[in-house]
């Protein structure tokens, strides 16, 4: 007779990992035909809302693994929200203005482009747009994300902005909104004003100049009555040093700061020149001067409206006074160019000084500054400029410096400050920022440290540049009178543009006259003209995506404001939690979030920035492709998201094999499930009430990660709960009473009934993040009671199972097992015994653990994967030797019963009492 073939052997099949492709597919289609997220949102509808707050991408390509990266993470957190039984929606929403999409475009239709009106372009940036919404759309579904995908917010939409209109319609009744020249950050290449979320900071090589400003009349320096520069003939200079040698065309001051001590030093050849006592060691250290006198030094309030001559143009500047000069480099006096710079701006305001801007929206100078520098770009200026100074003898040195300067987001070009008019948001009027800042104080930010980031930057920034110079975006809501030229966009010119938008979209700005769209008989509040023109302008994108909890949050059925989580990447704190702060604060007085999460970015397993000139971009859908969706979505789950996230080919099999691992363990539940019904047995051994004990052990830990969003922690408990409690202990000492004791033995049942409630458990457990496999398992199981797994309540700790007594007693019953372990292993080593199973083990204790020991003794030798185990009193290492008897055909434990029963004498009574009852 073969008794092996009357094992409890497993009987459910459960995909292998070459059909995890056909599987996901297969989920997907069942989710879908069974509307499973809907179902979710029905079952919930009336419990207390979760909502998590999409923020858009743009549709301009193909989803990178950031995005994954990014839509995995609100998916898990919206699952896991919802099994927990709150109603959280999830909307997914896109971007659709902006020029990421227009210069895309460009690239696309070329020459093609001057052809067309403005109109016709924007339906081609709309289409464009659309194809890619399309397109993601699909990627992000193949991902497993639940989401109202049929139903996306679309910046595009006209419902969305008449929104932002409104919106804007409320910040400038509350006098939030203004326009002013004022110097911005401008990106020459894409012709554009730039907010400071529009700013990336690279190492850049700049010229490092230090020029002299010639005193007009030394008599004008009155110092004091004894003073000795009254008599002193040779020219006095002011030094400024700067690095933008281009913006000295644009120069109408030089500033001191009025606290500092200024020296007037006597540096041979008949110049004197002025610089900070705090800095003239390193000037003349720069300069090479080997020998100087000091015939003066002063406050530098004192040398306020001294008259100097500009060092090649024909203009006097007077010096001025001011905070912002330092003593970290240069001479201590700044020169000053209101046009080119925000601290020289509000120097000016000061001393109402003209703001010059010779710079034409393409970097290039107008016809305003000397011949020789007319259509020069501003980056040729600074060699011509400098080669002019160095003629005239007014450059006393050049050098060249790296330091880190701003750059354009999407072009990747250096930006320049200049002068122009834009609309802004006042930062400061009402209160705004401060009003942001305690906002910022009253939301929970994690990582915590993204409070101190986001404050400090609402801190520092300038009042918020709003407008835009391109065509692909949402007009800015206001007409100009043409009789006073007033702005007007409140009341009835809001409400007009509202309806415009709301009927025809923004389109229907550009191809309709202000007139066609103004009430007949409208006049201008201020002068009472009845002739009006529209804005050209664009509002920034951020504005736009900035405004989508008003236009999400209060018009989508089943959401609400505000929204208790935004989660997006960390450099949103300088743009879409920072925009959206801002108008919140403004719109109704507080953050439109409860909370704030943020992840670090995607980089490879050498710490280096993905992208595709350097050849280590993970594509999503290839991991997809060849690993499967859960796998990526365990990756995404398994790395501590607040730093940056490393993936690789070696880092995805790694994830791979842990996902294999927690897969397997599964499957080795299930397969010892196929008989077990719903009757519970009468007493679970102790051992499977340890198993219980560690399952809602796992409840809480998982369940606590969950709700502080540390999912490497979900992660990490469910792969050390399916690799070290289960696979290697648990379902190890469990197998032989589940294949060879009797069919319905107390052992046997036991087993399974704690088998059951761990798979069950862990299947709801993993169900966030391998959403997949737990739909595929649940369908195994209880597909005809359950549709869904996501329709499942999240487990919540069964206490009748937290007994610490038992938890203390089972560290000492698994401390002595790795203690036998460790001798076992020596044994093998030394080709004594084969296998575990073919030991027998003398085990030496007292006290505590001898009692504690004493109290499973039966189970020992399963605990043990041992054949026999004796108790003894006493010290020592476990003493391990062959155990005697022969080896059952059927159980492979060694048994001195073996050969006793004529009818089976190949196997051990225990198997053959087994076997007859069959």
């Amino acid at each position: 007779m073969e008794y092996k073939k009357t094992l409890n052997l497993p009987q459910t099949e459960f995909p292998i990992r070459a059909n995890l492709g056909k599987v996901e597919e297969e989920m997907l289609t069942y989710w879908n035909g069974q509307n499973i997220y809907s179902q979710l949102q029905d079952k919930n509808a009336k419990n207390k809302p979760f909502i998590l707050h999409d923020g858009p991408p743009y549709p301009n390509g193909d989803i990178h693994l950031g995005h994954s990266l990014n839509k995995i993470l609100k998916d898990i957190v919206v699952k896991f929200k919802s099994m927990q039984g709150f109603h959280s929606p999830y909307v997914p929403g896109w971007d659709c203005h902006g020029l990421p999409i227009e210069t895309q475009l460009i690239k696309e239709i070329g020459e093609k482009r001057k052809e067309m009106s403005i109109t016709e372009f924007r339906e081609k940036c709309r289409d464009y747009a659309l194809k890619y919404v399309n397109l993601q759309r699909e990627e992000f579904k193949k991902l497993g994300v639940f989401g109202d995908w049929n139903n996306p917010y679309l910046t595009i939409n006209h419902s969305y902005e008449e929104k932002i209109a409104e919106l804007f319609g409320v910040l400038a009744e509350k006098g939030y909104v203004y326009r002013g020249l004022k110097p911005i950050h401008w990106c020459p290449k894409d012709t554009t004003a730039l907010a400071e979320a529009e700013l990336e900071y690279e190492d850049d090589r700049s010229p490092s100049i230090f020029v002299k400003f010639t005193v007009v009349d030394n008599k004008s320096i009155v110092l004091n009555n004894n003073s000795p520069l009254a008599k002193l003939t040779a020219p006095v200079n002011f030094v400024i040093w700067t690095t933008t040698p281009w913006t000295l065309p644009a120069n109408v001051a030089i500033c001191a700061h009025p606290e500092l001590e200024y020296v007037f030093v006597d540096v041979g050849g008949g110049q004197v020149y002025v610089v900070a006592e705090g800095l003239l060691a390193s000037f003349l250290e720069k300069l090479a001067i080997k020998e100087h006198k000091i015939i003066e030094r002063t406050h530098g309030r004192n040398l306020e409206g001294i008259l100097c001559r500009h060092p090649f143009l024909d203009r006097q500047v007077p010096v001025v006074l001011g905070e912002l000069v330092t003593l970290e480099q240069g001479t201590g006096l700044v020169h000053i160019a209101p046009g080119h710079g925000a601290e020289d701006y509000q120097v000016g305001l000061k001393y109402k000084l003209p703001v010059v801007m010779p710079v034409d929206p393409h970097g290039k100078f107008d016809n305003s500054v000397p011949d020789w520098l007319v259509g020069k770009s501003y980056d040729e200026a600074n060699k011509i400029i400098g080669e002019k100074m160095k003629a005239d003898g007014t450059l006393l040195k050049l050098e060249f410096i790296k330091h880190s300067y701003p750059h354009c987001w999407r072009c990747k070009s250096p930006v320049i400050f200049r002068a122009t008019e834009q609309w802004f948001i006042s930062v400061d009027h009402r209160e705004l920022r401060q009003e942001a800042l305690k906002a910022i104080g009253q939301t929970k930010w994690f990582p915590d440290w993204g409070e101190n980031r986001i404050r400090g930057m609402v801190e520092g920034r300038p009042d918020w540049c709003i407008s835009r110079q391109r065509a692909w975006g949402v007009p800015i809501p206001a007409f100009y009178c043409q009789k006073c030229g007033k702005p007007q966009m409140t009341g009835l010119f809001n409400k007009a543009i509202r309806e415009l938008f709301r009927s025809e979209g923004t389109n229907g700005w550009f191809s309709k006259e202000a007139k066609d769209i103004l009430p007949v008989g409208t006049k201008c509040p201020a002068c009472g003209g009845t002739e009006f023109i529209k804005e050209t302008d664009i509002l920034d994108v951020w504005f736009e995506s900035g405004s989508s909890h008003a236009a999400v949050l209060e018009t989508v059925p089943g959401l609400s404001w505000p929204a208790d989580l935004y989660l997006e990447g960390s450099d949103q704190h300088r743009g879409w939690f920072q925009s959206s702060l801002l108008l919140g604060v403004g719109y109704k007085g507080r953050a439109p979030f409860n909370s704030v999460l943020t992840h670090g970015f995607t980089i490879d397993d050498k710490g280096k920035k993905m992208s595709k000139s350097q050849g280590n971009v993970i594509d999503p859908q290839d991991v997809i492709k060849r690993y499967g969706a859960d796998v990526l979505r365990l990756w995404v789950a398994s790395t501590d998201f607040r730093n940056d996230m490393a993936a690789s080919e070696k880092i995805l099999k790694q994830v791979q094999d842990a996902y294999q691992k927690i897969r397997n363990t599964c499957r080795f539940l299930m397969s010892n499930l196929s008989d077990f019904g719903p009757a519970s047995p009468v007493e679970l051994l102790e051992i499977d009430r340890w198993a219980l004990l560690k399952l809602n052990r796992l409840v809480e830990r998982v369940t606590k990660a969950y709700e502080g969003y540390e999912l490497h922690l979900v992660y990490h408990s469910l792969y050390d709960f399916c690799v070290n409690d289960l696979s290697a202990f648990y379902l190890d000492l469990s197998k032989d009473r589940l294949y060879c004791g009797g069919k319905e033995s107390r052992e046997r049942r036991s087993a399974q009934f704690a088998m059951n409630q761990i798979l069950i458990t862990l299947v709801k457990l993993m169900a966030p993040v391998l959403s997949f496999t737990a739909e595929n398992i649940n369908q195994f199981l209880n597909a005809k009671e359950q549709k869904s797994i996501f329709l499942a309540a999240m487990p919540a700790v069964d206490r009748q199972y937290l007994d610490e007594k038992l938890e203390n007693k089972w560290a000492i019953i698994l401390a002595a097992r790795e203690k036998a372990y460790r001798q076992i292993e020596a044994v093998r080593n030394a080709k004594e015994i084969g296998a575990s199973i073919d030991a027998q083990i003398e085990y030496f204790a007292k006290g505590n653990e001898l009692a504690t020991l004493q109290s499973v003794a039966e189970l020992l030798p399963m605990i043990f994967i041992a054949s026999k185990v004796t108790l003894a009193e006493g010290e020592g290492e476990p003493k391990v030797s062959h155990a005697p008897g022969e080896k059952c055909e059927r159980c492979w434990n060694w048994r001195e019963s073996v050969g006793k029963n004529s009818t089976h004498p190949t196997i051990c009574d225990r198997c053959a009492k087994v076997v007859s009852a069959a």
